[in-house]
């Protein structure tokens, strides 16, 4: 049965509508392909060296092998943890030049800044790598800039970027730093021959002004924007946040409600923009008699961050890492089956009793994919349980206009 409406009506509303279409795709080209690291380990620069990566996953395996036991963990996940820690301890690492590092002054910075560079690039030893320099706020700025342009004369001497360089952008406090962020990233690309959009940055969250700005406007949702597509990541930092907003030092945490408030507004503004999220870190180290209660506690918050979307943390000493990989291995096999199932039964169209949608369906197999991404999972038994190939993965797992 023919409509009443002519084509004329159809064309007004393409046409009406035509630039709000391109400024959605624009701004929202959904989940980005390729894999997300689960944690993020800061190291001081004056501490780093070529065969940190591999110090910290034998320290890590000593202790997991001589206290690991009394975690009560899987017998199946507890191998895969030492596995990881032996082949790939560190998965994403960030060389810090803010306030893990200090100010020892400008010559000893300019000198740390160029060696971590040609260190790095001789032993990159880590699928994601970068540094974190120095705030854009006025007293920093200047040294931030600098810090960043020396360590690339290094790292870029005889090579190239190595694969999942980012750097960090700590601190903002207007939006506007976060624009003249990417103006001086596009500089260096400049400066350095390297393809445009090469030099991408997370910024980190841990200033009120980082949520809502001066005017009540959601500032987060802004940022995003200015970074002018180079903003790869939105990390949570839980103690410059914190105390900005008056919590005593014994209350920061990373589940305080403060920080929920400021993670769900990255969660909304982040959401369909390709921009990943990171959730910050704890600084209860377990060591000496507070290894297994500070072990307990990383499991907690790294599993409650997990269930709340935030796939990616902190790790600030090696005794974190058998529990970073613990908690997310064990999140990925337990979801495992469930998931395999109702993608398998979507997948066919299968009455299974659930109704799922394509959104839910991109949702699975994006689970699916993270576990097989950080070793909780093999590509073997995932195939097994759906039926499906990770190449069938990924097409669930993109976005379909």
């Amino acid at each position: 049965m023919a409509g009443r409406l002519t084509g004329d009506v159809y064309a007004g509303i393409d046409a009406r509508l035509s630039e709000v279409d391109a400024r959605v795709v624009a701004r929202y080209p959904g989940e980005p392909s390729g894999r997300q690291p689960v944690h993020t380990v800061y190291v001081p620069a004056h501490r780093y060296t070529a065969d940190l990566a591999a110090r910290w996953g034998e320290q890590a395996r000593a202790v997991f092998d001589s206290d690991g036991g009394a975690l009560g963990l899987d017998p199946a996940v507890a191998e895969r943890v030492r596995r990881k820690l032996v082949t790939e301890p560190i998965e994403d690492l960030r060389i810090d030049f803010e306030d893990g590092y200090g100010r020892p002054g400008d010559d000893t910075e300019d000198e740390a800044a160029l060696t971590a560079g040609r260190v790095l690039a001789e032993n990159p030893a880590t699928p994601f790598c970068g540094i974190r320099f120095k705030s854009f706020e006025r007293a920093t700025r200047r040294r931030g800039i600098r810090t960043l342009d020396v360590f690339l004369s290094g790292l870029l001497e005889h090579g190239k970027l190595p694969a999942g360089f980012v750097v960090t952008l700590p601190k903002v406090t207007a939006v506007e730093q976060v624009g003249a962020a990417a103006e001086v990233l596009g500089h260096l690309e400049t400066a350095y021959g390297l393809p445009d959009g090469a030099l991408r940055f997370e910024v980190q969250i841990e200033t009120a002004q980082s949520i809502v700005d001066s005017e009540g406007r959601v500032a987060v949702a802004r940022i995003v924007q200015a970074a002018e597509g180079r903003c790869s990541g939105l990390h949570y930092g839980t103690y410059d946040y914190s105390a900005g907003l008056g919590i005593a030092a014994e209350h920061q945490s990373m589940d305080h409600p403060v920080a929920d408030f400021a993670k769900a507004f990255m969660q909304v503004s982040a959401a369909g923009t390709g921009v990943r999220l990171s959730d910050g870190s704890t600084n209860r180290l377990p060591v000496g008699e507070a290894l297994l209660p500070a072990w307990r506690e990383h499991l907690r918050l790294v599993r409650r961050s997990l269930e709340r979307g935030f796939y990616q943390g902190w790790d600030l000493h090696p005794h974190q890492l058998p529990t970073r990989f613990a908690a997310t291995y064990a999140f990925f096999r337990e979801g495992l089956p469930a998931a395999a199932a109702r993608l398998r039964d979507y997948a066919s169209q299968v009455d299974s009793g659930v109704l799922d949608e394509p959104a839910t369906a991109r949702a699975l197999a994006g689970f699916l994919l993270r576990g097989l991404d950080c070793g909780a999972t093999d590509t073997a038994e995932v195939e097994n349980l759906t039926g499906l190939t990770r190449d069938h993965l990924e097409s669930y797992a993109t976005p379909r206009g």
